[in-house]
């Protein structure tokens, strides 16, 4: 019974290890560069990630987005629920090719509407609202990453 406080200690050591290194777990970027500009992008190339998105967080860092990135080209639609700021939405086929914007979605907390975009996209791009008219990017833009 001496070793109890020791075995104890040990215990609660890797639970905490357990918990909470999930949460530690590196977030893929990709570096998405358009004509005059560049942004980090953190990923969103799996289905939990994609439903996900950016719900309930803050804010978004200066030059930083969201990088849906889907199995195949459709008209991928997504919604602003549980969002906190408003976003410009970027939709680009499979050669990365600007297809449709949607500038300034605004958050929604109930009653939220799908954003569809005019052709089908194999990514979407979120990025902060005022990105798009700031660096003047249009339909029809090439987009690198």
């Amino acid at each position: 019974m001496k070793n109890t406080p020791r075995v104890y200690l040990i215990t609660i050591l890797y639970f905490f290890l357990a918990v909470f290194s999930g949460g530690c777990a590196k977030t893929d970027t990709k570096k998405v560069c358009f004509k005059n500009t560049c942004i980090q992008a953190e990923l969103a190339d799996t289905q939990s990630k994609r439903i996900q998105g950016l719900m309930f967080r803050e804010s978004l860092a200066h030059n930083r987005g969201m990088l849906f990135v889907f199995d195949r080209e459709a008209r991928h639609n997504l919604w602003m629920k549980n969002m906190r700021f408003p976003l410009d939405i970027i939709w680009l086929n499979r050669n990365k090719k600007i297809v449709d914007i949607y500038q300034n979605a605004l958050p929604c907390k109930e009653i939220c509407k799908d954003l569809i975009p005019q052709s089908a996209a194999a990514f979407v791009l979120e990025v902060n609202s005022g990105f798009v008219a700031k660096n003047q990017i249009q339909v029809g833009d090439k987009v690198d990453f």
